[in-house]
């Protein structure tokens, strides 16, 4: 046996192999199943075993689920994203992404959440200690798989603001991974975020207005100083002939100076006598039911009990 490589091989994998590397670095098997026998190792499932007889350290349970997966395949979604610095989407389960049909051994006393793809080879894997996605591929992966569009948003927008990733990578990312859940309001929400031409536009402010009863706004588009559309004043006539404004806050909006910025907007407003609204654009992507009912409040809108009509207080 070439102890050497044995060593190097147990301190890359946190002491947790496949039995094929065991006989490349010249091990055979007797000697492993002596090792089996005694309980000095343990065998995890029929492919993997720990070079030790105790609990799996959660490094140790990574490298495990991996290995026991049929490549190619690496740690995904919110596993990939805490291994790449992301923070504040930790979980317990382990996700491990590999090709449609492939084979997943099960690992027990570790959660797994097995994810297949049709859209995933070698050149989506980073190649470190355990491999994972890419992270752009991991953050896409993640707000595609969340229970909802607003925990979808919530994690798209955090290695952009954690500054591990911009908007743009996401975006590519995202769009060459064809037809996944939440494709459109994230393909909105990124290219907002990134400040790029396809953010939120008047058409989708219309639409939005449109689709909720809402009369028809007057606008006027706000851009940087690169000239890329960022988001959106829009002001409404109330029936008593005051005026409602309302502000979309854009990707722009997102870090805490400019929050602080948009405040003292607001105060100021509020102290000129100026009524108005503030709305994230996610809330015009995500379709939020609170932003409708504020905004119908304002305007002085009230449902009637019949259908979907509405009449004007």
């Amino acid at each position: 046996m070439d102890q050497a490589a044995l060593r190097r091989l147990l301190a890359d994998q946190a002491e947790v192999f496949r039995r094929e590397q065991w006989y490349a670095v010249g091990g055979d098997r007797a000697a492993l199943q002596t090792q089996l026998d005694a309980r000095r190792w343990r065998a995890l499932n029929d492919a993997v075993v720990v070079a030790h007889n105790g609990p799996l350290t959660r490094q140790q349970q990574l490298w495990a689920v991996v290995l026991g997966a049929q490549p190619p395949a690496a740690l995904a979604s919110l596993t990939a994203m805490e291994l790449l610095g992301v923070r504040g989407f930790e979980t317990t389960s382990v996700h491990v992404l590999v090709r449609r049909g492939a084979r997943v051994l099960p690992l027990l006393g570790v959660a797994v959440d097995v994810h297949e793809s049709r859209r995933f080879d070698t050149g989506d894997v980073v190649p470190r200690l355990p491999p994972t996605t890419t992270l752009e591929r991991a953050v896409v992966d993640a707000a595609s798989w969340a229970p909802d569009i607003w925990t979808a948003f919530r994690i798209a927008v955090a290695p952009v603001q954690q500054r591990l990733t911009t908007g743009d990578r996401l975006l590519e990312t995202l769009l060459a991974q064809g037809r996944i859940r939440f494709l459109r309001p994230l393909q909105s929400f990124l290219a907002d975020v990134s400040g790029g031409a396809q953010a939120l536009s008047e058409v989708a402010f219309v639409r939005w207005c449109r689709r909720h009863g809402f009369p028809k706004p007057r606008l006027q588009v706000r851009t940087d100083v690169r000239g890329r559309r960022r988001y959106l004043d829009a002001w409404f006539q109330r029936p008593d002939g005051s005026t409602l404004w309302v502000e979309i806050d854009g990707g722009v909006h997102l870090s805490l100076a400019t929050r602080w910025e948009d405040q003292l907007k607001d105060n100021d407003a509020w102290l000129s006598g100026r009524r108005g609204l503030r709305l994230v654009s996610t809330a015009i992507y995500g379709d939020d039911p609170r932003a409708v009912e504020q905004l119908r409040q304002a305007l002085g809108i009230v449902s009637t009990s019949v259908g979907n009509s509405q009449r004007t207080c």
